[in-house]
């Protein structure tokens, strides 16, 4: 997969892990994917910035448990606009999270729930142009949202973030749509209504390409994370779910870089 300077609009852009212990989490996926993490100084309050190779592929900031999220994998999404999306997003069935502001000259971001109760941000790149890679080992590989309200949310995502949305199936048994089309897609919407737990809200997955799922699985063990769903074959590749050793939840997917 060829270095990628930007991202379209409405792609997944860039990834964060909130946590709370950001030593523990940077040790993990430094181990796991051989990332390094660099402090983004002091006038961030200790964001950390994670490499593949030297190329970007993602963020971290600490999660003081105040707000009683837990730790988890956020998205965020590629716009030319942070101020619209919030004034979209409260028009079209969502609320604003963090309202739009600017990340000195790195670009602005903005987080937004869906009509889903789906927490995604939103970011307008300014020298931060987001993870430079992807669908390569150690690097994101896909973004996929799990909810039961498809419609709306579909519909959201199309007017919020200006997806070119194609549906993939549309049966009682898998409904899907996919932001673009054939392999040219950049990420998805799954109606999950007849798997999601009723004590769990629609939620964003990242997954992240690996060579070897079921190596990587355990050696996600031996670094003190565990796993969640194991590993399967698929028509997408071989799949598994887990979590780090901070309980942040995240899925690995084979991929031959």
């Amino acid at each position: 997969m060829p270095r990628r300077d930007s991202a379209p609009i409405g792609a997944p852009c860039w990834i964060e892990l909130f946590t709370s212990n950001t030593d523990k989490g940077c040790a993990f996926y430094g181990e796991l994917f051989g990332w390094t993490s660099e402090q983004a100084g002091e006038e961030f309050g200790g964001y950390v910035n994670f490499f593949k190779d030297g190329i970007p592929v993602g963020g971290c900031m600490h999660n003081d448990g105040s707000t009683g999220v837990p730790n988890l994998w956020a998205v965020y999404l590629a716009t030319d606009d942070a101020q619209k999306v919030a004034e979209a997003a409260t028009g079209h069935g969502g609320e604003v999270i963090v309202p739009a502001s600017q990340v000195a000259d790195l670009g602005s971001m903005v987080v937004v729930t869906d009509p889903g109760g789906a927490s995604i941000g939103g970011w307008q790149p300014g020298l931060n142009k987001g993870f430079a890679i992807l669908d390569e080992p150690g690097a994101p590989s896909w973004c996929e949202l799990h909810t039961r309200d498809f419609d709306a949310s579909v519909q959201f995502y199309e007017d919020v973030f200006k997806w070119d949305a194609h549906s993939v199936a549309d049966t009682p048994q898998f409904r899907y749509t996919t932001l673009g089309e054939g392999d040219d897609a950049l990420a998805g919407i799954m109606d999950a209504t007849s798997f999601l737990p009723e004590t769990m809200t629609a939620s964003w997955s990242i997954y992240f390409g690996v060579s070897d799922v079921d190596a990587t699985l355990a050696k996600v063990t031996e670094l003190g994370g565990s796993t969640v769903m194991a590993a399967e074959d698929t028509p997408y590749g071989r799949l598994a779910t887990c979590t780090d050793s901070t309980d942040a939840l995240f899925k690995l997917r084979s991929t031959s870089g």
